[in-house]
């Protein structure tokens, strides 16, 4: 199902007269431009749905860093780099 996205310009005398109208209308995924003498000065626009779950912090559970991680990079990667290494 396509939705689509509409822009709605109101001066601020009708949106605040409206604003319950037009926060329905956000809700559904409008934007509304506000005026000031048809002049657009701000938007209201649908915020982003929140994530269904908390992303973790973290490790994630059962990964492991191997031992080799730890281990000094090769001369030539640290060169590649901008590193230190020995100099050929």
């Amino acid at each position: 199902m396509y939705r689509f996205l509409y822009m709605i310009k109101v001066n601020i005398a009708e949106a605040r007269a409206g604003l319950s109208r037009y926060l329905a209308r956000v809700e559904r995924g409008e934007t509304v431009t506000l005026c000031r003498r048809n002049v657009p000065i701000a938007e209201i626009r649908p915020l982003r749905a929140a994530p269904a779950r908390e992303r973790p912090i973290g490790i994630d559970r059962g990964m492991t860093v191997p031992a080799s991680f730890f281990e000094p990079l090769p001369d030539d990667l640290l060169r590649a780099f901008g590193g230190v290494g020995d100099e050929p």
